[in-house]
């Protein structure tokens, strides 16, 4: 059966910058084709893409990753109930938690502000949980439903399996995309639909170092010297991003949308839509202060595919070269443009291939020709409807 694979192929420019630095807080680099290459990593685009969500989708349909997850759901039952105190609310959060997932929820204390005690504060699970909004209000309504015998009422075989269904059911878009693990309750995992890779630079790099000086506003001329010295290393590249969605597991994942009067591929046509504009216009905020390095790319490439995602990194195994009149982007261009068809040919992959272009500039000419051209707004609205169109086919 031909499956609907979604994959975003981007070049992008970026100004000195320490967007994913490492523990000694260098920027993260590889080795790939023999030369070192900037990189950043899969985890700070994927983040950074889920951050963009927040002004793309309605926070229904997204999720909240935190080990505070008795706290998160203790909020709700008070909101659904403002008789029950707190302590009893993370109680009745924890317990109910704990039966969905099968996950320990530790009890928490903390040093009072005066040193001399401790006090109690919201249990948390010893690793970081995901949960939709909309299971996170299921699993509150399950606990003010057995308040009265929280631990008797869970032990009960359908309400035990019901708190598993509200754990397992109504994944969010961003679960839903990115998966969730659940270390102690392996069944109610979510297999991720979207693969991001680690962006790398096209061309090999060098790492630089900025030192720098602050200056204290309170020392007169007779106190020579600055205030604080210190370094802070970068580096500036052409990155080649890529990332596959696909759009069979997120509608697999996404289940039931949240309205009864929507069809069901809606929700997944709103979700590639989301991932697909918060993947291209997102930006790790990695020292963001210090470079502003706020860029946009100028190529991207997408291509609806009807069996397996394609990377095109090889392009670049051999990096790009200083071009003529300068600069690598142009380069880059010329390498992707003439790979692109290489590979679909030998493959046998150009068939039934819909493929769509933003490009900015005239060192992107040569990548015209690979699809369609349009700005980024007709991109997402394209390319989500075409995979919802597919998802409703099948």
């Amino acid at each position: 059966m031909p499956r609907t694979i979604l994959d975003v192929h981007i070049l992008q420019t970026v100004p000195p910058n320490n967007l994913n630095r490492d523990d000694t807080g260098t920027p993260k680099t590889a080795y790939f084709g023999g030369a070192l290459r900037a990189r950043v990593s899969s985890q700070a685009w994927k983040r950074a893409t889920r951050h963009a969500f927040g002004d793309l989708l309605d926070a229904r349909e997204l999720g909240t990753r935190t080990k505070r997850v008795a706290e998160f759901v203790a909020e709700r039952i008070q909101e659904r109930d403002a008789t029950i105190p707190e302590n009893e609310a993370w109680t009745l959060a924890a317990e109910v938690i704990k039966t969905a997932t099968g996950s320990p929820i530790e009890k928490k204390t903390r040093k009072t502000k005066s040193g001399s005690d401790d006090e109690e504060v919201a249990p948390e699970s010893a690793y970081l949980m995901f949960l939709s909004a909309r299971q996170r209000d299921a699993l509150a309504e399950l606990a003010i439903e057995g308040r009265h015998d929280i631990t008797g009422f869970l032990k009960e075989k359908e309400n035990k399996q019901r708190a598993r269904q509200a754990a397992d059911t109504h994944h969010s878009v961003d679960i839903a995309l990115f998966g969730r693990m659940v270390a102690d309750g392996a069944d109610i995992n979510v297999d991720a639909a979207a693969q991001v890779a680690h962006a790398i630079s096209v061309h090999a790099v060098d790492l630089e170092s900025d030192y720098y000086t602050a200056v204290d506003d309170r020392r007169d001329d007779a106190e020579p010297g600055a205030g604080m010295i210190g370094t802070v290393e970068f580096n500036s590249a052409t990155l080649y991003r890529y990332a596959a969605l696909d759009v069979d597991q997120l509608r697999r994942n996404l289940g039931a949308g949240l309205r009864e009067d929507e069809t069901t591929t809606e929700p997944v046509r709103r979700a590639v839509s989301a991932f697909l504009r918060g993947f291209v216009e997102s930006m790790p905020t990695g020292k963001a202060n210090t470079f502003g390095n706020h860029t946009l790319p100028e190529a991207v490439v997408v291509k609806l595919r009807t069996a397996r995602p394609v990377s095109f990194a090889s392009a670049f195994e051999e990096p790009v070269d200083v071009g003529q009149p300068g600069g690598f982007l142009r380069g880059a261009c010329a390498r992707l443009a003439s790979h692109v068809p290489e590979v679909e040919r030998a493959f046998g992959l150009a068939e039934n291939t819909p493929t769509w272009v933003v490009r900015v500039g005239k060192a992107t000419e040569p990548l015209a020709d690979l699809g369609t051209e349009v700005p980024v707004t007709e991109l997402v609205d394209q390319v989500g409807a075409a995979a919802a169109e597919r998802a409703g086919s099948e």
